[in-house]
């Protein structure tokens, strides 16, 4: 169940697609070609990653830290692209300088802060996911916040998740993603009643996947609504025969 909600797409930060530069007294000096050319190639080294084509981001990305390595940009792509490569200390020297030479920047705070949790830094990452959520040039504060709150869940912190959770659901109320881990932090507390109702909220507000209708039918069972239970056993072997919640259902149902 428990993941951080951080994706590629939420650290594109604004820049031109493509550029042409005039042939005049006004063209730009070639300092900003280059520091512009570093940018776009971040970017390029971004959207590879995102496509899986790690080989052509670290390209990418390098070429990008020879054209300009004080640009934030090209440290956070730099950062993303080593931790995927597992070059963890390295990449972490890159996210660190990306938060130095832009602090404020919610896109920075956000994605170190998800460094910070997936390599044993709880308080720290929290730390950067809260000054994402109050930070008001963030737009989805409800995704730092609930990424804040897989942070504590992992460091097994559940009173301080849950409170993540909620805070995530104060600023958009059906926010799926916090809907589903505040259900999952909540029956894991023994609160069958509440991880019910908010299951019911996720179903009403997102399309049920694998993780929800598992966690639904762990909960009736637990509440000792046998109906409820098969109804959603039933549609999680129907809709997602081949998903590893679907054996895991098959797991839970023949242990005693």
């Amino acid at each position: 169940m428990s993941r951080l909600h951080i994706t590629l797409a939420m650290i594109l930060l604004a820049a031109p697609a493509t550029v042409v530069w005039a042939q005049s007294p006004s063209a730009p000096a070639p300092e900003n070609r280059m520091n512009t050319a570093a940018l776009l190639n971040a970017q390029l080294a971004i959207a590879y990653l995102k496509q899986g084509d790690v080989g052509l981001a670290q390209k990418k990305i390098d070429k990008a830290l020879g054209q300009n390595a004080h640009e934030s940009l090209v440290q956070l792509g730099a950062g993303l692209v080593y931790e995927r490569l597992e070059q963890t200390d390295k990449a972490g020297r890159f996210y660190e300088t990306a938060l130095r030479l832009d602090p404020h920047n919610p896109d920075m705070q956000n994605t170190y802060g998800g460094f910070q949790c997936r390599h044993g830094h709880a308080a720290e990452g929290q730390k950067l996911f809260e000054q994402a959520a109050k930070n008001p040039a963030f737009q989805t504060p409800e995704v730092a916040y609930t990424n804040a709150g897989v942070c504590a869940r992992d460091a097994k912190d559940l009173p301080r998740a849950e409170a993540f959770f909620r805070q995530a659901l104060l600023m958009k109320a059906d926010f799926p993603d916090a809907l589903l881990q505040l259900a999952d932090v909540t029956f894991t507390r023994g609160q069958g009643l509440q991880a019910r109702a908010l299951v019911e909220r996720y179903l009403r507000a997102s399309p049920a996947t694998p993780e929800t209708l598992l966690l639904a039918w762990r909960i009736e069972r637990s509440l000792g609504d046998v109906a409820m239970a098969a109804k959603y056993e039933a549609q999680l072997r129907h809709d997602f025969p081949e998903s590893n919640s679907a054996r895991e259902l098959i797991n839970g149902a023949s242990t005693p």
